[in-house]
């Protein structure tokens, strides 16, 4: 048992000793020529193993610039490294002080920052806490008839995101429209995409609908999804968005191609696309004589002679006794002899010094000090105020609601999908991070069209962070790196099962116990020096006992019958013969394995 311990600590004391060498290497790096030191590792290993193979490369993904597979009304890849086609706004926010009032954040044409994929660019919004805008106009207006809408964009929070957005605006198709001076007033269709402040995660899905009746827009939100969508914005991966609006208005929002809303523009949007058919009337006033209490005092109740209104819901207990050593004239506080006024006190003006109060230190070891007084108890004869018993009102009425009257305002648009048309497609936003990525636009009427683009962009994306993550020892390895103490969990990971092994193998072999032996009648080895001396000594305590018992019995013969002494002695022997026989048989039954006693443990 000691080796096994010993054993154990062995490899729990090599775990502590790699961490540290692991550490110390760590620490000495920071004045060793790390360059030198490299160049003479790689000296050496060449020259010890020439043939040593490196680790095979991870696979490798090749860009290739997304094509549409078909009819679109716009698309966009970034892959030409230009914002051809795309106007910077050049306008200024309403409402705002002049400093920040302008649209002049940055927009640039770059890779993504780790990338995986040379060659695959994207739209980045540089600068942080600045208003940006930036449109283009579709090839052609889309017009919401009997085709669905589809749009889809991805979005890298590179840096993670504190407070802002990433969202797309559908810009309506209005005489008004100019893209050099797009802001937030700027009328639209759609606002579609992941939005941030503080620990508010949102995914924006809201169209403007246009009333029949007064012609004023209205936004309208759709419903927050179920899902958690915290990891879309903290992760620092590419994720791809995707609205899918029906023209039985149904719509649907995915994000990397995985449904996480859904809904109906009837139904699942707030404030409703139509209003109630009734109101409450706003000139209908409650009845004076209107009487709303289910319950009323019952008038015809009497307050009993006996009540004492009066009467306190304390009283002092009358059998209390002040506990013995009780401390009369000991106050609970006294001045603090050891306190000393402060140099700088002045009279004058902070008053006359007294000393802090501190515990009496003679009522530490008293049940208490200074006056005693009973302590209270509730008084059993306390009845409070009296109130006359509640009963049901006869002349109840329910509660008061003004009557319905047909609203004025009511409408009914059972096609909410048919919504203005849009020209164009904007982002318009204000960031507190820097370096969002955006990439590989598309809006288009088919879904395959859309999941072809998708494969081809950020399927692509996907893959190659795939192929370039590390297995899991490489993993495991990386986290050790940052955390060293891990090299010691990996240690006794790997040792304790060799420690388990050691253990069963060393422990001996199982001996068969004596029921084994009773099953098989096979022979069983002699037990020890102890149980056969024992068993000897019994043997011959018996011998002795019947052998008294022998002479005992001769004796009373020979003293009742001394004239058939010698027929006697001649059954004497023949029996002294019988039990000798008889004795011998037994030890022999004895000896045998199968009446041995089981080997006490």
């Amino acid at each position: 048992m000691e080796m096994k311990w010993l054993l154990y600590v062995t490899l729990l004391a090599l775990g502590t000793l790699a961490a540290q060498e692991h550490d110390v290497g760590d620490d000495d790096g920071d004045v060793i020529d790390i360059e030198d030191d490299l160049d003479d590792g790689v000296e050496e290993i060449e020259d010890s193993n020439p043939e040593s193979s490196t680790p095979p490369p991870a696979p490798k993904v090749t860009y290739r610039a997304p094509v549409p597979t078909g009819e679109v009304y716009f698309v966009e890849s970034f892959d030409k490294g230009t914002l051809d086609g795309w106007i910077l706004s050049k306008a200024k926010k309403d409402d705002t002080d002049d400093e920040i009032a302008k649209y002049d954040g940055k927009w640039e044409v770059q890779d993504m920052k780790d990338t995986k994929l040379p060659g695959d660019k994207g739209l980045v919004l540089v600068t942080r806490a600045k208003h940006h805008a930036i449109s283009s106009k579709l090839s052609k207006p889309f017009v919401f008839d009997t085709k669905p809408l589809i749009i889809q964009y991805e979005v890298n929070f590179q840096n993670g995101i504190e407070c802002g957005g990433a969202y797309v605006k559908l810009l309506s198709k209005t005489p008004e429209l100019n893209l050099d001076q797009f802001h937030d007033k700027t009328p639209y269709t759609i606002m579609f995409g992941p939005d941030k402040c503080g620990e508010d995660y949102k995914l924006h899905f809201i169209f403007r609908h246009k009333n029949p009746k007064t012609g004023k827009y209205e936004e309208k939100h759709a419903k927050r999804p179920d899902a958690d969508l915290k990891t879309y914005f903290t992760d620092k991966k590419t994720h791809l968005y995707t609205l899918i609006l029906n023209p039985d208005n149904s719509f649907e929002i995915l994000v990397d191609q995985m449904v996480v809303n859904s809904g109906n523009l009837l139904n699942d949007m707030s404030p409703p696309v139509n209003p109630p058919r009734e109101i409450e009337d706003p000139n209908d006033q409650k009845p004076e004589d209107w009487d709303e209490r289910p319950k009323i005092p019952d008038p015809d109740a009497v307050k009993p002679d006996d009540w004492d209104e009066d009467a306190p819901a304390k009283i002092a207990d009358e059998n209390a006794v002040k506990p013995e050593g009780w401390l009369d004239d000991e106050p609970e506080y006294v001045a603090d002899p050891d306190a000393e006024k402060p140099e700088d006190w002045d009279e004058d003006m902070d008053g006359e010094w007294e000393a802090p109060q501190i515990a009496n230190p003679k009522c530490e070891s008293a049940p208490g000090c200074g006056t005693w007084q009973r302590p209270m108890i509730d008084n059993p004869n306390y009845k409070g105020k009296w109130k006359p018993p509640m009963i049901d009102n006869v002349n109840y009425q329910g509660i008061w609601k003004p009557r319905k009257i047909p609203n004025p305002d009511f409408f009914e648009d059972l096609e909410p999908f048919k919504m203005t048309p849009f020209s164009a497609v904007g982002l318009e936003l204000w960031s507190m991070t820097s370096d969002i990525f955006f990439d590989n636009f598309i809006i288009c009427t088919e879904r395959a069209v859309a999941d072809d683009w998708a494969n081809d962009g950020w399927g692509l994306k996907k893959a190659a962070d795939g192929a370039a993550e590390p297995g899991v020892v490489g993993q495991m390895m990386a986290a050790a790196e940052e955390r060293p103490w891990l090299w010691v969990v990996y240690i006794l990971i790997v040792a304790f099962p060799v420690f388990l092994v050691v253990l069963f193998c060393c422990s001996g072999k199982k001996q068969p116990s004596a029921a084994e032996y009773k099953k098989t009648d096979a022979p069983q080895p002699d037990v020890v020096s102890d149980e056969r001396e024992e068993e000897k000594d019994k043997g011959d305590k018996e011998e002795e006992e019947e052998a008294n018992e022998e002479k005992l019995e001769e004796k009373q013969k020979n003293d009742a019958d001394i004239g058939s002494a010698s027929q006697e002695e001649e059954e004497e022997e023949e029996e002294e013969e019988d039990r000798k026989h008889a004795s011998e048989e037994e030890e022999t039954v004895n000896r045998s394995p199968r009446n041995r006693k089981p080997r006490k443990d």
